[in-house]
């Protein structure tokens, strides 16, 4: 079976992430190199490879291969710089194969510190400020926000004269439990 998978993972780089316009080597070679289908609940390995999220916990989802590429090369993480993975299990293990230092937490927990680079994997509203005021000085936060049918990846770096932020590429992973938008009663 493990051949089975370097064959598909192989082919998961050369059809769903190098023809996305990820030319970041780093990123690429550590895809190649990690199986994916490790982090995968039981009985759902076979899903480590297809074009799809997988649900890995109640309403916590690993992105599509694409998408988790197209993020972590948007960041440009960097060797021996701090990286904190937000429920994204999949983005954390490249990170730490890119030669990053790599804290894990859920999304719900508090988040402190001054990161470099922080990544999460699923869908929020809107980021949560506690997010972006853990970046370090031209820290970088990628993230895909969605407050409807199609949400938006994208990119804050904490810059001298505040956040800055940019929109990325369009996606559609579910939103993590506990991060959907708050509607209000209107008329």
């Amino acid at each position: 079976m493990s051949a089975d998978f370097t064959a598909a993972r192989e082919i998961m780089v050369d059809s769903q992430v190098r023809t996305q316009d990820v030319t970041d080597a780093a990123v690429i070679d550590a895809m190649r190199a990690f199986p994916r289908e490790s982090l995968a609940p039981a009985g759902k390995s076979w899903l480590a490879y297809a074009d799809t999220e997988i649900e890995y916990a109640p309403g916590r989802w690993m992105l599509r291969p694409r998408e988790v590429a197209k993020l972590l090369q948007a960041a440009q993480a960097k060797t021996s710089e701090a990286a904190l993975a937000l429920s994204a299990p999949y983005a954390a293990a490249i990170l730490e194969l890119m030669g990053l230092s790599v804290t894990k937490l859920d999304a719900a927990d508090p988040v402190a510190g001054a990161w470099d680079v922080i990544v999460c994997e699923g869908a929020v509203a809107a980021a949560p400020s506690a997010w972006k005021d853990a970046l370090a000085p031209g820290g970088r936060l990628v993230v895909v926000e969605r407050d409807g049918p199609v949400g938006r990846a994208m990119l804050y770096v904490r810059t001298e004269q505040g956040i800055a932020s940019r929109s990325l590429f369009d996606s559609t992973p579910p939103v993590l439990a506990g991060f959907e938008a708050v509607r209000s009663f209107a008329l």
